[in-house]
């Protein structure tokens, strides 16, 4: 007779809720994943990507740095 009510015959089916603390930090972990997920949608490998963004910043960098700033450059002569 108790199996007409199978959600009231015991503590079988109890769902332990986590602690807020860890609760906020699984949807933190959750929500990374998701937005990591987006950012490389149809990208192959995204480590690569990533390398290679690095590597066109820092010849940027250095292509900055590498020119003379205030007195090299073409010169205009009005005349």
């Amino acid at each position: 007779m108790g199996m007409c009510l199978p959600c009231l015959s015991g503590a079988e089916d109890v769902v332990v809720t986590p602690d807020p603390d860890t609760r906020r930090r699984q949807l933190a972990e959750a929500a990374e994943k998701r937005q990591k997920e987006t950012t490389y949608r149809g990208i192959k490998n995204p480590e690569a990507l990533e390398r290679k963004k690095k590597k066109q910043e820092d010849t940027e960098k250095q292509t900055l740095n590498s020119v003379p700033s205030g007195g090299g450059g073409l010169k205009w002569q009005v005349g």
